[in-house]
């Protein structure tokens, strides 16, 4: 039974309240990780720069970032410039299926950057909880294999701190705060980006 109480205009309100604050906290902390951002970025950049490509994984709604920030580098961002080599590794379904049917739902990344991963290039991968166990797995191959680790999780980042060159970790057990945070931290990666590869493009 439903709680009147808790559905008042008021009460809402109250919420809608507690949600914002929260959400302009994460706005600020992730301001506040700028030499991160910047020593990501940079990381990001040499690696492209030297033919590299960045490879973008993870679940469900990060499944959807991966798409989305793999798509900021290969088609544009800010301003029209040449394509970068960014690849999500959630969009064939045919794989994704195969891998996790036939090795397990864990391999679903790893087994493709074990593919097509090279040293030197990028494995970025995206989990709130920061324990997904097949970023987890995905991140092990990808240091095996001499590549640029990136993490982007949540408040919990002991995991990734083991396996990741760069970690951006968004101060918040919400997840629906650390998926706004990780978009803002990767808008503002993706921006210096282009600004080192292409200089800052039109006012």
């Amino acid at each position: 039974m439903i709680d009147p109480a808790l559905t008042t205009d008021a009460a809402l309100a109250t919420w809608v309240d507690e949600q914002a604050d929260e959400a302009a906290r994460v706005q600020s902390a992730v301001r506040d990780m700028s030499p991160t951002l910047i020593a990501l970025a940079r990381a990001l950049s040499a690696s492209l720069a030297a033919g590299g490509q960045a490879f973008f994984f993870g679940n469900g709604g990060s499944a959807a970032d991966a798409q989305h920030w793999a798509a900021e580098l290969s088609g544009r961002f800010f301003f029209d410039r040449p394509s970068l080599a960014g690849h999500a590794l959630t969009t064939n379904s045919s794989a994704v299926t195969a891998i996790g049917n036939d090795y397990g739902f864990e391999h679903i990344f790893s087994r493709p950057l074990a593919g097509a991963g090279r040293p030197g290039d990028v494995a970025l991968g995206i989990s709130t909880s920061g324990t997904s166990a097949n970023v987890v797995r995905a991140f092990e191959t990808a240091r095996e294999r001499g590549m640029v680790t990136i993490g982007f999780c949540g408040g919990s980042p002991d995991r990734f701190a083991d396996l990741c060159d760069h970690v951006v970790a968004v101060p918040s057990n919400n997840t629906a705060r650390v998926q706004e945070g990780h978009e803002l931290a990767a808008h503002l990666v993706f921006g210096i980006v282009e600004r080192l590869l292409f200089g800052a493009g039109p006012a």
